[in-house]
């Protein structure tokens, strides 16, 4: 996935981008990132965003430094181009997972589905996923931006939740507030998921289902969890 000259460093909404579709939403191929991408995304782990230097990244991808300042204008735009890559892919599969689950099938199945996805995400992709900890580092507009690109996902996973209430098959007193909480419970796989822990994204996605499940009412009434195995009891992940 490859950048064009002086990458604009405010974040937006490119069509290429957010709302991308992948063809097998359960299915990860490895990265296909630039190499300034890749180099930068290598830096941020290792030294976080504040502690990652411009010369760093560059000596990572293999390129000079006026190199790097000519793909993109500054090490903000470097996280803008991967966040942007992260909130599209996200969005895409949940999207897809959620468009599986016909609407005749009900909020269940939706919310099954939908968690399913972002759980697989977090963990196939926490590389990618652990970055929105450095959101205090956008500028101000770049922040706002993405915040309105995240809550595509927030308003996706409502919709599911405010059905599920109106229909009695979901019972929750705040569709808003458990929206929330159930988004923010996926999200934090990122932060302990390591490909070497007991479970696999599968089996993991399938324990937070159960939860989901629990959360608002519905345990035992969805059907299966794709790759995800069958849905069993919660019990500890060790990071």
């Amino acid at each position: 996935m490859g950048a064009g000259p002086r990458a604009n460093p405010e974040l937006t909404a490119k069509p290429e981008l957010v709302g991308m579709v992948p063809t097998d939403w359960r299915s990860y191929d490895p990265l296909d990132l630039h190499p300034i991408l890749t180099g930068a995304l290598a830096a941020f782990h290792e030294h976080g965003y504040h502690g990652t230097t411009v010369r760093d990244i560059a000596r990572r991808a293999g390129v000079t430094v006026p190199a790097l300042y000519y793909h993109y204008e500054n090490k903000q735009g470097i996280l803008v181009a991967l966040l942007e890559i992260t909130i599209a892919e996200v969005h895409g599969r949940a999207c897809a997972a959620v468009a599986e689950a016909e609407a005749d099938d009900g909020p269940v199945p939706r919310l099954t589905r939908l968690v399913e996805a972002v759980v697989l995400f977090m963990s196939n992709r926490f590389d990618l996923a652990y970055l929105d900890t450095e959101l205090r580092y956008l500028e101000p507009p770049n922040r706002r931006r993405y915040a309105a690109l995240r809550k595509r996902l927030e308003s996706l996973l409502l919709d599911i939740v405010e059905d599920g209430a109106a229909s009695g098959q979901m019972a929750v007193t705040s569709p808003r507030d458990t929206a929330r909480a159930l988004l923010g419970m996926c999200q934090a796989v990122a932060g302990w998921y390591k490909p070497s822990g007991e479970l696999t994204p599968a089996q993991i996605a399938a324990r937070y289902v159960d939860i989901a499940l629990r959360t608002v009412g519905a345990a035992g009434s969805a059907g299966s969890v794709g790759s995800a195995g069958s849905v069993g009891s919660v019990g500890s992940v060790g990071r």
